[in-house]
């Protein structure tokens, strides 16, 4: 018996013994038994509830944490992990969350809870002539130009969650969410498993391991590839070049933990420890990249393909775009994965110290884009620590053309943060292979929930967006957002962040400092850092 259902089971036995001394020895004992008969009752309540995960999988334990959390502020405090610096998300992102999955009212008294004058506070600013959104299913099509089934991507999406990180009823949950909504859901990199076949729309994740679609010895295998990717439910193709969560990192699962569901659904054998490699074995150079898109592309059936990363040395990233130009191959997407994302567990330095945050990674790929003339026929996807409606706003402002998120929908299907991902002792049973902690969430419930948080933040994205008097995503620029830089200083995105002239890569000219730097030593046919980088290495090494 798990040790969680301690509490439950000696109240449940107590109770028992308490009526049998009664009936048997003495009627006092009746006192003790009416006394254990309200928390064994609020235990039963607890395992036969469908609401609240956390609940069923510690039946009177998590009473304890609930009551806390309906105190108030002003008490909560005491008992409560502080917001800030333990936790990647304040309690107030998470309340958001929560009550918009919950589809409950999400409105706040009294005013602001921001500190409008502190430094770095952002804003939209309003119109007095606000307009009206008749469809606020905002979507871009991707890949319309070179695939023959293009795909109309909404603006805010499951990003990359894997079978293995995630229980089998999580993913169930997250499917159908998707199909209610009519949203994707990205695989992660831990392929299509049996639970992802809801209905709902997938994008399917290639990492170096090749799950899915690979050969014994664990390299790429085009015909397993094309039997998946032709399938109905796959929409694009992503491979995943680096994740904010651990960029420049493989893995290794063990085999204690994979499960046969789990050596089904990532072609791997059971009783194996399973690898996923820091890098691609189907591609070693940029050109070799474009040449195995394009290749892709015709094995899943004309499906738009790209790629996500995480932007790390720049000159990698521009070698990337060198290959486009040289090739006339392009991806029919990029998604940038910011370097504060990342749902599960990982090295603490790769959190914290390792790989660009968002807003620069994005600048950088939008810009490089732009400059390079391929902005129009390339769409930008961006995740990072998105869960509101604003974070939504100033992402598609710098250039992207959706978003994903993976910690708002682990909240969405009931996540407490109990920073237990890594151990399997998930208590919402949202990041756990435990069977009983997983079956304890509800498919149904937390499916609806799913549905309700991505349709309440795109229906609030659209007041946004009528208050500014805009009336779609794409008119959102640079210019609408607004950052307090200084006590005496506010500035529009538009003059606080450079952004290039459309070509501007291809002529001669003053870039910024760091298209500036290595635009032009970055080479189509290498990864490598240019000759003076090198060289500068090499006079620190003598």
């Amino acid at each position: 018996m798990p040790l969680r259902y301690l509490t439950y089971v000696l109240c449940l036995l107590g109770l028992l013994l308490a009526a049998a001394l009664a009936w048997w020895v003495d009627t006092r004992w009746l006192w003790l038994a009416v006394v254990l008969a309200l928390p064994a009752g609020l235990g039963s309540w607890d395992l036969l509830q469908h609401r609240r995960t956390v609940s069923r999988n510690y039946p009177i334990l998590a009473r304890i944490r609930y009551g806390l959390e309906s105190i108030g502020p002003e008490i909560r405090q005491y008992f409560i992990q502080a917001d800030t610096d333990e936790l990647p998300f304040s309690r107030e992102q998470r309340n958001v969350v929560y009550q918009r999955a919950k589809n409950t009212l999400d409105k706040k008294p009294f005013g602001t809870l921001m500190d409008m004058n502190a430094d770095g506070y952002e804003w939209i600013n309003h119109s007095l002539a606000p307009s009206h959104i008749e469809d606020k299913d905002f979507r871009v099509l991707v890949g319309a130009e070179r695939c023959r089934q293009p795909y109309a991507v909404s603006v805010f999406n499951i990003s990359a969650m894997s079978f293995g990180a995630l229980s089998a009823n999580a993913i169930r949950a997250l499917n159908i969410g998707a199909r209610l909504g009519g949203f994707y859901h990205d695989t992660g990199e831990g392929s299509l498993s049996r639970h992802h076949r809801e209905g709902g729309d997938l994008v399917w994740e290639i990492g170096s391991g090749y799950f899915g679609c690979r050969t014994a010895e664990g390299r790429f295998d085009p015909e397993a590839f094309r039997r998946t990717a032709q399938q109905e439910p796959v929409k694009m193709i992503e491979i995943k070049l680096s994740q904010g969560a651990k960029p420049g990192h493989g893995g290794i699962l063990p085999a204690a933990k994979v499960t046969a569901e789990i050596a089904e659904a990532r072609g791997v054998p059971m009783g194996q420890d399973v690898i996923s490699p820091a890098s691609h074995s189907a591609f070693s150079t940029p050109l070799e990249l474009m040449a195995f898109i394009a290749q892709l592309r015709e094995l899943s059936g004309g499906k738009p393909v790209g790629f996500k990363l995480a932007i790390g040395h720049p000159w990698e990233w521009f070698a990337l775009v060198k290959a486009m130009l040289e090739s006339g191959e392009q991806p029919d997407f990029i998604v940038v994965d910011g370097g504060e994302g990342g749902t599960g567990a990982a090295p603490l330095e790769f959190i914290n110290r390792l790989g660009m945050p968002l807003t620069e990674a994005l600048l950088l790929v939008h810009n490089t884009l732009v400059g390079a003339g391929l902005r129009e026929q390339i769409a930008i996807g961006a995740a990072g620590k998105l869960t509101s409606a604003f974070q939504i706003a100033r992402t598609l402002a710098l250039g992207a053309d959706w978003c994903n998120a993976a910690r708002g929908f682990m909240f969405a299907l009931g996540c407490i943060q109990g920073l237990s991902c890594h151990t399997g002792r998930c208590p919402s049973g949202v990041a756990t292979q435990d069977p009983l902690r997983g079956r304890m969430l509800d498919v149904e419930d937390k499916s609806q929930r799913v549905y309700h948080f991505q349709r309440n933040t795109v229906l609030a994205l659209a007041e946004l967006l009528e208050a500014a008097g805009l009336n779609h995503p794409r008119e959102l620029g640079p210019e609408h957002i607004m950052r307090r830089v200084s006590r005496f200083d506010v500035r529009p995105y538009s003059t606080l962040f450079p952004f290039l002239e459309p070509g501007a890569l291809l002529r001669e000219g003053e870039w910024p400092l760091v298209f500036d730097k290595f635009w032009a030593s970055a080479r189509a046919d290498s990864f490598s850092a240019p000759d003076f980088i090198l060289r500068l290495r090499e006079s620190k090494l003598c």
